[in-house]
């Protein structure tokens, strides 16, 4: 008998620590024992291996087996160590060959089948981060890890054919064995299709503008209007005015969805930003993050590198709309349990949609509202005033006119927009790249106010709003990269006082709310 050693991947949150599983055969009566912090999924791996070996025609010794995942105070958890602890304790029984610093990362059925598993890209790449490249998973996951670059990964539908490579002997194996393609999860549904197109927007020219600058420079956007104004519409449409994702933000969202158990993550990276549309009966786990364990990721962080759209965002609990508040100022979440800490990226657009008040009728348009004015102040003031400072963009958006519902098809699409704000976004992304930034909404008071530095005369109407606490210290650096995105949208090297009237003007509300 000898010590067998294999290698896995633990996942805390998106980060992945290497564990190394150790198997010892002893000399005493059958048992089997595992060590190193298993929750309960882990510890009933004992019985699925014991089954998946025994149909594999490898069946595990008759003796106290011991395995030990290291380090023993990370905790475990999972149905992804089953390969692992398998090949150790193969190799402890010398039944395979060493393994040497191979990465195993697949669930066992009791057939001998691999099973795929959630988060495959993440662990694969704190494998290939750790200096493990060579990696064995399930045949369902092979295409998702191989969107890692330098990792060498193998995937196999049994435990019999990998175990024969391994040196196992062949005359003992259940090589016959050959589960269908459908077994194991496949590669799940086909990816969405494309946004709907701007051009089915009729009207709404100051709201299509909004929708552009939130684009353009990725600020946070509050539309508020009477139902059936078109506000859901437009925040459905802005999805597909923002740029394709590059390499590392396409690993990032597409970590998270492996993570998540998304199906739309195991053929190829995701290119195009996510679009997260919570219900307004979500909890603050679901869209924040949590659960029993160490917490999963909700859809703030779902919503990495692209959208979040809260609508009725009122009729969400205060709670929930306030815990937002941190991945607006920082873009990540960092979630804490008793069962430990997870840290989840979450730099998403926020876009809020709100009535006016509960009955929607209270437009100005001489519509019947039934509300008092203390129920319209109640229902908007579940949007709280730190939460709504941190919304760059804050829109009344009006009922359509007859008229404007009659120029069906005349509206700019979808491609013309984009094109714009592929521009705007070159220009900041040139103007920032010294800053090692992205976009004007990421942009810093202490950068606005040194290096961008704009002339007195330019800023002169905001100075006053601060002055007489219209606008707030973070209000006022935000209407200064609304007019920074209105200034790459015109071309322009820098704003001027027309931006800054303008920039002023989209954040209206918030003005008259402070």
């Amino acid at each position: 008998m000898a010590l067998g050693r294999t290698y896995s991947v633990a996942l805390v949150g998106l980060n992945g620590y290497m564990v190394e599983v150790e198997a010892d055969i002893g000399q005493t009566l059958p048992a089997f024992v595992l060590l190193g912090l298993p929750d309960a999924s882990l510890n009933e791996a004992k019985e699925r291996i014991r089954s998946a070996a025994k149909n594999s025609g490898i069946p595990l010794s008759r003796r106290k087996i011991t395995a030990n995942l290291i380090p023993a105070s990370l905790p475990k958890r999972g149905s992804g160590f089953d390969l692992a602890v398998t090949m150790a304790v193969l190799r402890a029984a010398n039944d395979i060959k060493p393994t040497g610093r191979s990465v195993f990362i697949a669930e066992l059925g009791l057939d001998g089948r691999l099973r795929p598993v959630r988060g495959i890209l993440p662990a694969v790449m704190a494998s290939v981060q750790a200096g493990y490249p060579e990696v064995v998973v399930a045949q369902a996951n092979l295409a998702e890890a191989s969107l890692v670059p330098g990792a060498v990964v193998r995937g196999y539908r049994t435990l019999a054919r990998l175990a024969l490579d391994f040196g196992a002997d062949p005359q003992e194996l259940a090589l016959d064995f050959e589960p269908d393609d459908a077994d194991g999860g496949g590669d799940g549904p086909a990816l969405p299709g494309p946004s709907p197109d701007m051009a089915d927007v009729s009207g709404q020219g100051d709201a299509r503008k909004a929708l552009e600058v939130a684009a353009a420079g990725a600020h946070h956007l509050l539309l508020t209007g009477p139902p059936g104004a078109g506000k859901t519409m437009l925040a459905e449409r802005l999805p597909g005015l923002l740029p394709d994702l590059g390499d590392h933000e396409s690993m990032e969202v597409t970590a998270i969805h492996s993570l998540c158990g998304l199906p739309s993550s195991t053929v190829q990276l995701l290119r195009r930003p996510p679009f997260e549309n919570p219900h307004h009966s979500a909890t603050a786990a679901a869209i924040i993050g949590g659960g029993s364990g160490l917490p999963r990721p909700g859809a703030a962080s779902r919503a990495h590198r692209g959208v979040l759209f809260l609508d009725e965002a009122p009729e969400y609990e205060r709670r929930v709309l306030d815990a937002l508040r941190q991945p607006l100022e920082s873009g990540e979440l960092v979630i804490h349990r008793s069962a430990g800490t997870a840290a989840y990226p979450a730099r998403f657009q926020l876009v809020l949609a709100a009535n006016p008040c509960p009955c929607g009728k209270a437009s100005g348009k001489g519509l019947d509202c039934t509300c008092t004015p203390v129920m319209r102040r109640r229902y908007l003031a579940r949007m709280s005033g730190p939460l709504l400072d941190r919304v760059d963009i804050q829109l009344q958006v009006e009922r359509v006119s007859l008229a404007d519902f009659g120029q069906a098809g005349a509206e700019e699409d979808t491609a013309s927009v984009a094109d714009r704000v592929r521009g705007a976004r070159a220009r900041q992304a040139d103007r920032l790249r010294c800053f090692g930034l992205e976009t004007n909404s990421q942009v810093p008071g202490r950068i606005l106010r040194g290096d961008l530095r704009l002339a007195p005369a330019a800023t002169r109407i905001l100075d006053q709003s601060l002055e007489c606490g219209i606008l707030t210290a973070r209000g006022y650096d935000r209407v200064l990269r609304l007019a920074w995105t209105l200034a790459d949208l015109g071309r322009r090297d820098t704003p001027d006082t027309n931006d800054i009237g303008q920039a002023l003007g989209l954040r209206q509300a918030t003005a008259a709310a402070a």
